[in-house]
């Protein structure tokens, strides 16, 4: 029991952390919204492997936004109806700092463990309607997490 609670702990604080770095770096990137490139990637894996991508997944995510300044988010989900179609929302401070993240250790670990795991992908890039919202939006989250 106590094993849990440590672990709840430390995801909450990690919540913390990690929302505040979000909060602000999109408080010092608020100059520079037109730059930002979000994109959604739209998955479909081979369910034999689903358990196995989803624990290489987190993890990328998680590196991928503790250790890149220009990777403000990467947020994996999963359909609740089929978990085997993945989407995931990548918000990226601007063109160099996506083209910067496929170079990391991390990301190229994911794609070579992953590529026989993926049955499809598609890759759809986004434009922000309303780029003043995503500030209002992480400062609503992290308000929440504390």
């Amino acid at each position: 029991m106590r094993q849990l609670s440590f672990i709840s702990f430390n995801k909450i604080l990690f919540m913390k952390y990690f929302l505040a770095f979000l909060l602000f770096t999109v408080f010092t990137l608020s100059a520079q919204t037109n730059e930002l490139m979000i994109r959604i990637a739209e998955l479909e894996i081979d369910s034999s492997y689903l358990e196995d991508y989803n624990k290489i997944l987190q993890e990328e995510s998680h590196a991928s936004v503790q250790l890149e300044p220009g990777v403000l988010a990467i947020f994996p989900m999963s359909q609740k109806e089929d978990p085997t179609q993945i989407r995931i929302l990548e918000i990226y401070a601007n063109r160099e700092a996506y083209e910067s993240h496929l170079k990391t250790p991390h990301f190229l670990k994911y794609k070579s463990c992953t590529l026989k795991m993926v049955k499809s992908l598609k890759l759809v890039e986004m434009n922000s309607l309303d780029p003043q919202a995503m500030k209002e939006i992480f400062h609503k989250i992290n308000l929440k997490a504390e």
